[in-house]
């Protein structure tokens, strides 16, 4: 296995670098938007990988094992929120047609509020890439036997280096080459495992054969039914609710997201590209439930009568990893979670189930070394986009905006935003050696930002057009310190100690309340000071009518 796992890591870690290589770049349109040239369809496969994160890859399925029908609020909100992108603020943005989230909004409001948005989209878009390092922390623990912090550094490595050398032109690129990986990386185990457990090489298909089964042994081994809607959920529906809204409305408002969309030919092109990405998306968002569902049936087949001294082979490197923790030193596996507070006999991380159902399904050792270059080509896609969203927020929206009044030459542009990239990965491991949560979970913080900043401001900047700066800037700081508040607030991170949830909201569905205390600041704020110019409602009312001749 050893030998595949190295093959196919540097197989594709070789054609990232050369397609980062020759796709290197000298000007900040081609650093920013790859000259706003790339293919329709190259786009749509671009802003999936960009989107599938580690979270999609490794996470989604994990927390679905675990959750059962709890976990369906992943799928819900991340594919919801893409259509609201898709629909409410893609087609507008590109028809504005610069370079970053910032400056919409700084051309939209004022100077001071693209400083608020440049800084919220840094937050963010740090809390996401955490959840990238921590991921591919995981493939390379596991699978190249590195210790925890020596992964994370070495993950960060390669980021760093084709993120920098090719900027969104060869990050675009790239990413392209990663979604191949990933889906089929993704889809092979799970046909060859759904062939195995039914007969049958359609995961969806076979999925709906083994529930009953999955239900009795879970019920065996102390956790609720697979099929037990929100029984896992502290708020029940309330809850369920929240955390889906949640990361709807932070799909719409991710920064690195929206600036795929700067990067195509045309309008037309945005609106089609957002087609295919949904189509890409879609690929490997519908066998997940699946891919949950036989890697826990699997899992449990192997505990069931077995002892600490017989278990499974796979269950050896994970614990050796770290990811696995064996409590029962005698007698038989009686109980198995992902929470090392139960105190079960077996504890599994939700993070490892996606990379090790490749050998909890017995397949050969090709398939697992290919599972482990898709997990990275996942967590190496979105973490890219997010360093690029925190360089052009320091370089191009704070330093040649704001400091250098823009004077700035595009040499000294594409340094800064470099150093700002450096300093973003070097914090970025740090937090990746101790992250608040499962990677599903640090991600869905980061959309819960994203939810209670740039989503409110976005929707009404294009689609209200009294709303002003002052507005602006109160909505978006009252729903940043909100949501991170409570976060900071419920869970261990900063030195802090987690306290009980407020109403019974989990820290993940914070960000829709997050989102309507913006709405509510920014309208009422808007509403007791001066309007916009009539130059600026003008600028918006053009921009909602995408057709119509580019903004200038």
């Amino acid at each position: 296995m050893q030998f595949w796992t190295f093959f196919f890591l540097i197989l594709t870690f070789g054609i990232y670098i050369y397609i980062a290589w020759r796709s290197r770049v000298k000007e900040t349109k081609e650093f920013y938007v790859a000259s706003q040239g790339v293919p329709t369809v190259a786009n749509g496969a671009a802003v999936a990988a960009d989107w599938m994160s580690a979270a999609s890859f490794i996470g989604m399925a994990g927390m679905i094992a675990f959750l059962g029908s709890d976990g369906s609020v992943y799928i819900m909100g991340w594919t919801g929120g893409y259509v609201l992108l898709a629909l409410l603020l893609a087609p507008y943005l590109r028809k504005w047609g610069k370079f970053t989230v910032p400056e919409f909004v700084g051309d939209r409001y004022s100077d001071t509020v693209r400083v608020v948005a440049a800084i919220s989209a840094i937050v963010v878009s740090f809390t996401y890439v955490v959840g990238q390092m921590t991921g591919g922390g995981v493939v390379f623990a596991r699978f190249l036997g590195l210790e925890s912090h020596w992964a994370v550094i070495v993950a960060a490595v390669v980021i760093f280096f084709y993120a920098v050398l090719g900027g969104m032109k060869g990050i675009t690129y790239t990413q392209v080459a990663q979604y191949i990986v990933l889906i089929t990386a993704y889809l092979i185990p799970a046909v060859a495992v759904s062939q195995t457990i039914g007969g049958f090489p359609v995961p969806q298909v076979t999925y709906g054969t083994i529930l009953a089964e999955l239900d009795a042994l879970r019920v065996e081994f102390g956790l609720d039914e697979f099929t037990q809607a929100f029984a896992g959920r502290e708020g029940g529906m309330i809850d369920v609710f929240l955390v889906t809204a949640s990361l709807m409305l932070g799909t719409a408002g991710l920064p690195h997201v929206i600036i795929r969309f700067y990067t195509t030919k045309t309008v037309r092109g945005a609106r089609f590209s957002a087609f295919w990405a949904l189509f890409f998306i879609a690929l490997l968002y519908l066998t997940a439930p699946a891919v949950g569902a036989f890697t826990m049936l699997n899992l449990l087949r192997g505990a069931e009568g077995s002892t600490a001294d017989d278990l499974p082979g796979w269950i050896e490197p994970w614990q050796e990893a770290g990811y696995v923790e064996l409590n029962a030193e005698d007698g038989v596996i009686q109980s198995v979670n992902n929470d090392a507070a139960s105190g079960a006999d077996l504890i599994v991380s939700n993070d490892i189930l996606v990379l090790a159902s490749p050998e909890i399904g017995g397949l050969p050792a090709p398939i697992i070394g290919l599972m482990a270059a898709g997990g990275m080509a996942a967590a190496l896609s979105t973490a890219a986009g997010l360093l690029l969203v925190i360089s052009s927020a320091a370089s191009h929206d704070i330093y040649y905006r704001m400091i250098s009044k823009e004077k700035a030459s595009e040499k000294t542009q594409m340094l800064v935003g470099r150093l700002a990239m450096t300093a973003a990965v070097l914090v970025a491991i740090i937090a990746g050696l101790n992250p608040p949560a499962f990677v599903a979970q640090v991600v869905a913080f980061a959309f819960g930002l994203a939810a209670s900043t740039f989503f409110p401001i976005l929707i009404l900047g294009i689609f209200w057009k009294k709303a002003n700066a002052k507005g602006a800037a109160a909505g978006m700081l009252t729903g940043l310190l909100f949501t991170s508040t409570y976060m900071i607030y419920t869970l261990e991170v900063f030195g802090t100690s987690a306290n009980d949830h407020l109403f019974n909201i989990s820290p993940e569905g914070i960000g829709a309340i997050g989102a309507v205390v913006n709405f509510t600041v920014t309208i009422v704020v808007s509403n007791l000071t001066k309007p916009p110019s009539q130059e600026v409602q003008e600028m918006v009312e053009e921009i909602r009518y995408p057709q119509a001749q580019k903004v200038q």
